[in-house]
């Protein structure tokens, strides 16, 4: 029988916005419904405010199943913020079977042995990802299950996160009645999404721009080598423009919006080049068309995208550079840099990467999409196009009520009629 396809429920939660994506997963990711709503209670990625977040994540969640026709009762939650840390470590076991054959239980056993690292008490593991094995001194193994050896050993790119701002996190979803699947880092789940195998292979540099923080990805040879957050995002931007400009925060976003998204200008007649006799300056833009509060209509571009975006921009990339030496691995990048997330729509983004980094730049937008795809083909949802691929390789596992499990028997279709049965009894529990 063909396989329907999984399900997934991605929640990205953001700075600015929270988006909820449902998708099928099967050969390509199916989208279904998707929901963007303002982001209230959260600051730089953190939940500061429980109601408030729960009140947006709701109100995005119910958008989704309304658009797709689908109750979601299990999601995967993206985590993001300045406390957001990495550190790469080396676990070495010795093959337990017999016959020296590596096993599934080896691997288990090895990735355990390199979490066995000293962390504060604050602090919580939210990804081990193996980056790559070494069996009996033969380096750079991908998969050593099957192999025969001795020792084992793994060299494994750790993920940590505070243990509050998982709690506050599983908390808002608990309030809004799904139960989270896993929590992933925010920039990790972009670069599932926009990274290209042979960017990985090379080595490659992912720079998600969100509202209020930036989250780098280091890939060296295929795997995850360098994770970090800078507390710096578009934000700033439109903060620099509200300053520079004396005007408010909402007219200062729809003046970036406007300035990165410019309208197509429309045919000119020759008779209408003939009567405008008075050449129009050039560098003037027109923001009639935005209705701005303040009645600005007319500004000088070269001093908005000059003068206060690139300054900005600038910085921003300096001290992804500066990210880039501390990890150690700047000179192993020669796939350069992918720029995804909301501010990798900012006018002259790349220019800018460019100039400051002397890197290779393009913009990473999601691929292999079908579906509602109109919202989605943007930067603005790498994360969450990112959190659906990663939620169809999780395990599915039938939860009844109360924290009892129920096991997974392979191969028998009882367990699928189980499954439907237990979301049945769900449904009406309050």
């Amino acid at each position: 029988m063909k396989n329907e396809g999984k399900i997934v429920v991605g929640i990205d939660i953001g700075t600015s916005k929270i988006v909820t994506v449902i998708a099928k997963v099967d050969e390509s990711i199916n989208i279904l419904g998707v929901s963007e709503t303002r982001a209230n209670g959260i600051r730089r990625g953190q939940i500061v405010d429980i109601e408030e977040a729960v009140s947006s994540v709701n109100s995005s969640l119910e958008g989704a199943e309304r658009m797709a026709g689908y109750s979601a009762s299990h999601v995967v939650a993206s985590i993001g913020g300045g406390h957001i840390e990495s550190m790469n470590s080396k676990g070495v076991v010795a093959v337990s079977t017999p016959d020296g054959e590596i096993t599934q239980n080896d691997l288990v056993r090895v990735i355990d042995a390199a979490k066995a690292v000293s962390l504060p008490s604050s602090r919580e593991i939210i990804h081990v990802l193996p980056r790559n094995y070494t069996v009996d001194g033969q380096e750079g193994i991908k998969d050593p299950i099957g192999m025969s050896g001795i020792r084992l050993e793994v060299d494994t790119h750790i993920v940590s996160a505070n243990t509050t701002a998982i709690r506050n996190l599983e908390k808002a979803m608990s309030e809004v009645g799904v139960d989270v699947d896993a929590v992933i880092f925010s920039g990790y789940a972009s670069s599932l999404s926009v990274l290209s195998d042979t960017e990985k292979e090379l080595g490659v540099v992912l720079v998600d721009i969100g509202a209020g923080t930036t989250d780098i990805s280091i890939y060296v040879e295929g795997s995850v080598a360098y994770s970090s957050v800078l507390s710096i995002g578009a934000r700033h931007i439109t903060n620099d423009l509200a300053i520079g400009l004396r005007i408010s925060l909402e007219s200062a976003e729809k003046i970036k919006l406007f300035l990165s998204n410019p309208p197509k200008p429309a045919k000119v007649t020759e008779e209408e080049e003939k009567e405008d006799t008075v050449p129009k300056h050039a560098d003037e833009i027109d923001l009639s068309s935005l209705h701005l509060a303040e009645d600005i209509s007319k500004v000088s571009k070269k001093t908005l995208v000059d003068g206060i975006i690139r300054p900005r921009l600038n910085e921003i990339f300096t001290f992804i550079g500066l990210e880039m030496k501390k990890s150690g691995f700047a000179g192993q990048t020669p796939s350069g840099i992918v720029i995804t997330g909301g501010g990798a729509l900012t006018v002259g983004v790349t220019e800018s990467a460019k100039r400051t980094l002397a890197m290779p730049v393009r913009i990473g937008m999601s691929t292999n999409l079908k579906g509602i795809i109109d919202e989605v083909q943007t930067p603005a949802f790498s994360t969450v196009i990112g959190l659906i691929g990663y939620g169809a390789t999780l395990e599915s596992q039938a939860n009844l009520p109360f924290g009892i499990s129920v096991p997974q028997i392979p191969n028998l279709r009882v367990n699928k009629v189980l499954t439907k049965v237990i979301d049945l009894i769900k449904s009406f529990i309050p």
